[in-house]
């Protein structure tokens, strides 16, 4: 089947601009094959159409596409040379420098003295950008001698915002800075080396008097503690009963049975540290920071249980006890607990129904979130929590902590003052205590994350009338001696939603 003129035309104006389409994709576009439309273009380049054999940008034009660009606009004027570069893609300034160089094509000397020329200018550009290179590198080269220097002479930061520093360290880093710039760093950067700034190192230079701040007279403060007010903090602190809790426990604590105001969890905590008091106790150590969230909502009890099992020692080296504790995420409570004397999924079954039937909540909707251990992902596990209605949830394969619940409550537990350093006898031992601590826990633990309310009482809802009376409690105090409160009263306000492993930004919410 042949094709007219007309339809030959329509598809090669389609290889120029605006549409600039190359020959593969306008075969597939128009059903032509590839052939056919190569045949095309070279018999109506042959009649001195412009049509390039490329779909590069016109500087990538051949030299005859170039040539015929050239030869049809030689008769055009400005107007029609406008309306001409603007229906093929082109600058009129490309059709003078072509047509230029088609007048200047024979005069190959010249043109070869200009590629010359250009050489040598872009050969001198290139040796001063090296030469501007060589000397930046040197410079800086010398001011990290210089800095490596000042680093190891000063041996310490000097400096620092707000700290008080002697006649004798100014006058040394002043030295140390004068020097490290006459070897070649610059004097801010010398200067950030030992901790101060350079407006610091004027004032240093300028001023030979020292700090003034040790040689002011401060006034006490006429709001704060009196020292008969924090003897009764330390003696407080010293009652039996209170002796293993910490300020926050304890004011909680003071507020609920005796309905008393003492001073902030903050000056309780000065006061200790005045005294001696507040060092760390027992096993405590810095916390580990958690690793990307697996997020769950609980927005009251009974949605989302978080499930563990930990390992509880015995008197025998390399003998355990297996800890099996889940907990409510939005109460805090301990709503299943089992120590058995291994791991197995028949186990994690047996502890899982029970908190169920329990708590009365089989065959509802409820979230279990756990680790990726075989006694928690075994298939026959898994198959009864579908028959039981409740949706497993796992951590991530090889991350340590996407179960932070959890594993608070077994830090809870495991520090405790009353937790045998050297283990249980047996597992009934094991259980006694266990079920002691749950007892303690959900009844009279005040959690630090429910407003130091007990999880039982988060539960079973009764939070907000035990906070409603703290703020009463507090607004009282702050009216009886107001100037000792710079701002509001502490928040006594009930906890809403809970996140297990929460985003960043509802953290800063």
């Amino acid at each position: 089947m042949g094709y007219s003129t007309e339809r030959k035309q329509a598809v090669l104006r389609k290889l120029l601009p605006p549409y600039n389409r190359t020959v593969a994709d306008l075969a597939k576009e128009e059903g032509v094959s590839t052939a056919a439309i190569y045949q095309w273009r070279k018999a109506a380049r042959a009649k001195g159409q412009l049509l390039p054999e490329n779909s590069a940008e016109p500087e990538g034009w051949s030299t005859q596409d170039k040539f015929n660009a050239v030869l049809e606009t030689a008769a055009l004027a400005e107007a029609e040379l406008a309306e001409y570069c603007r229906r093929r893609g082109l600058y009129p300034e490309q059709i003078r420098r072509w047509r230029a160089a088609c007048e200047q094509a024979n005069d190959l000397v010249d043109g070869k003295a200009r590629e010359d020329s250009d050489a040598m200018k872009t050969e001198r550009q290139r040796s001063k950008a090296l030469e501007r290179e060589l000397r930046r590198k040197e410079a800086a080269l010398a001011e990290t001698a210089a800095l490596l220097t000042l680093r190891k002479k000063a041996g310490r930061d000097l400096g620092g915002r707000g700290q008080m520093t002697s006649i004798p360290d100014r006058k040394r880093a002043i030295e140390l800075v004068d020097e490290a710039h006459q070897t070649g760093a610059r004097q801010a950067a010398a200067c950030a080396e030992i901790g101060i700034d350079a407006k610091t190192y004027r004032t240093w230079k300028q001023d030979t008097i020292g700090d003034r701040r040790p040689m002011v007279e401060r006034p006490p403060q006429p709001h704060g503690l009196t020292d008969a007010e924090q003897c009764e903090i330390l003696g407080q602190c010293h009652r039996p009963e209170f002796a293993s809790l910490p300020p926050a426990q304890i004011i909680a604590r003071l507020l609920d049975e005796e309905g008393r105001y003492i001073a902030s969890a903050s000056s309780f905590y000065r006061v200790l540290r005045r005294a001696g008091e507040q060092q760390r106790r027992g096993r405590a150590a810095p916390p580990r920071q958690m690793g990307p969230p697996r997020r769950h909502q609980a927005t009251g009890p009974n949605e989302v249980y978080t499930w563990d099992l930990t390992y509880l020692p015995s008197h025998v080296r390399g003998l355990f006890f297996y800890l099996y504790l889940i907990v409510d995420l939005y109460s805090r409570k301990i709503v299943g607990s089992e120590v058995f004397l291994g791991e197995s999924a028949a186990n994690s079954q047996q502890v899982i129904e029970r908190a169920l039937l329990r708590e009365g909540v089989a065959h509802r909707p409820i979230v279990l979130h756990g680790d990726n251990g075989p006694a928690m992902k075994a298939a026959t596990l898994t198959a009864r929590l579908n028959q039981l209605g409740v949706t497993p949830s796992y951590s991530r394969p090889r991350v340590s902590d996407d179960n932070p619940f959890s594993e608070a409550l077994f830090r809870t537990c495991k520090y405790r003052p009353d937790y045998p350093p050297n283990g249980f006898a047996d597992v009934h031992e094991a259980r006694d205590w266990v079920l002691g601590f749950v007892r303690w826990y959900n009844h009279e633990h005040r959690h630090s994350s429910l407003r130091y309310v007990t999880p039982q009482e988060r539960h079973e809802g009764r939070d907000q009338a035990i906070l409603a009376r703290r703020h009463t409690i507090y607004t009282a105090a702050k009216q009886a001696n107001p100037r000792r409160w710079s701002g509001r009263t502490r928040n006594w306000e009930p906890v809403g939603a809970v996140w297990l492993n929460p985003e960043k930004a509802l953290e800063a919410a």
